[in-house]
């Protein structure tokens, strides 16, 4: 099924297969368009969804219907001074110090256990093996939940990101989603509750303490939120380490690079996120007629903003169909902040609050991996694929080395 505009249609199979070539001619002859399978317009040049990310007047009122009903009421549909509060109230434990002395330990660790499960075996699958499980185990030790329960944890990522992506509006998917909603609700708001009468050392502890301006979060505001962390934090990491060891093998002499120098593990997670991200829409909803580069958009419409081929706008980034971690315009030291130049993270005040997150993941991570595997090389017989049409990346990814000692 072929667009009028000469491309694949959003929602086909060829579409999912190669994305890339259609945000080309996109970007080149329909930056703006809209899309009615989905209800939206589709905007994809890096001017026009930069400003969707930045400008107040585009809304998130559209996670009213695509978040809240398998998250409940979360921090990204709120606006003004709620919003302001409320990310005050999140933000601390996802800075720099905080991040580094109470929680890098947690990540280490889980990583380590992840890799000594298989560093003797001279196999692996990337992506089963050890970054789909990663981020989750993390945020689940974080929060001080029970590590017996990583793998019911598993299950209702799998079960939201599912609901998230459900673009074809499966009900069978969209009835799933609600029943994690509940079952993830009955096991977190005794926990919260429990905390709250005494507190620990933990991210749900200081969730439930926390106060701004006399205002602290309920209990449906902190359960909404680690719904969306497991969310946010899972599919965003667990998509990126598979796409950066994907990208680093497919371009060996970049590879040996970032081998040799690893203060590379960070410029080649910022290329990642440019040239292959995990997110690739994001949706806003105008709040009056906004006029784009190449057309308006009328207020209470949906605006499907599409980070993939924004961070491949040639009006951007020179060369951007090429992998290419020593780029000058991608500044690394600003990458996991709200002035990087790529869009993975969005911009503006909804800007990721986990980026930093991410940033430590990814770093202990990747190197952990490369320390393991010292000649990794994709398994023979197997192409490392996308897959994946809102979020995207490698759903396997075996590969094989010589274990070391």
């Amino acid at each position: 099924m072929t667009s009028v505009h000469g491309f694949p249609d959003l929602l086909s199979p060829e579409f999912a297969d190669d994305p890339y070539s259609a945000y080309r001619t996109m970007l080149d002859d329909a930056p703006l368009f809209w899309h009615e399978a989905t209800q939206s317009h589709i905007v994809s040049r890096y001017e026009d969804v930069s400003r969707a990310f930045k400008d107040p007047v585009f809304t998130t009122e559209n996670y009213g219907w695509q978040l809240e009903p398998v998250h409940g009421r979360t921090i990204l549909q709120m606006s003004g001074r709620e919003h302001a509060v409320r990310r005050a109230l999140v933000a601390p434990a996802f800075r720099g110090k905080e991040l580094e002395e109470r929680f890098r330990p947690v990540i280490e660790r889980n990583s380590a256990e992840l890799v000594d499960r298989f560093r003797h075996k001279g196999e692996a699958d990337l992506v089963q093996d050890f970054a789909r499980r990663f981020p989750i185990n993390v945020i689940v030790d974080m929060l001080g939940l029970d590590r017996a329960d990583h793998e019911r944890f598993q299950d209702w990522y799998s079960s939201i990101i599912a609901f998230l992506s459900n673009l074809a509006q499966d009900p069978d998917i969209a009835a799933d989603g609600i029943r994690t909603r509940e079952e993830l609700a009955a096991y977190m708001i005794p926990i919260i509750r429990e905390r709250r009468a005494a507190p620990g050392d933990d991210l749900l502890s200081q969730l439930c303490t926390a106060e701004v301006d006399g205002t602290v979060m309920s209990d449906e505001d902190i359960k909404a939120f680690v719904s969306l962390l497991l969310a946010a934090g899972g599919e965003t990491t667990d998509k990126a380490i598979a796409a950066v060891f994907r990208n680093l093998m497919a371009h060996p002499e970049q590879m040996e690079a970032v081998r040799a120098d690893r203060s590379l593990v960070t410029r080649a997670f910022a290329e990642t996120l440019r040239y292959t991200p995990p997110v690739h829409m994001i949706m806003r909803q105008p709040a009056e007629d906004v006029e784009l580069s190449t057309g308006t958009v009328p207020a209470g419409s949906t605006l499907t903003c599409l980070i993939g081929a924004a961070n491949r706008d040639p009006r951007r980034f020179a060369d951007p169909d090429r992998f290419d971690i020593f780029r000058d315009d991608l500044p690394t030291e600003t990458a996991f902040s709200a002035a990087a130049h790529h869009l993975s993270f969005a911009l503006g005040r909804h800007f990721c609050v986990g980026a930093l997150l991410a940033k430590s993941e990814v770093e202990v991570g990747v190197n952990d991996l490369l320390d393991a595997m010292p000649d990794v090389r994709v398994a023979d017989g197997h192409e490392p694929k996308e897959e994946g049409l809102f979020t995207r990346g490698p759903l396997t990814l075996p590969v094989v080395f010589t274990p070391v000692g």
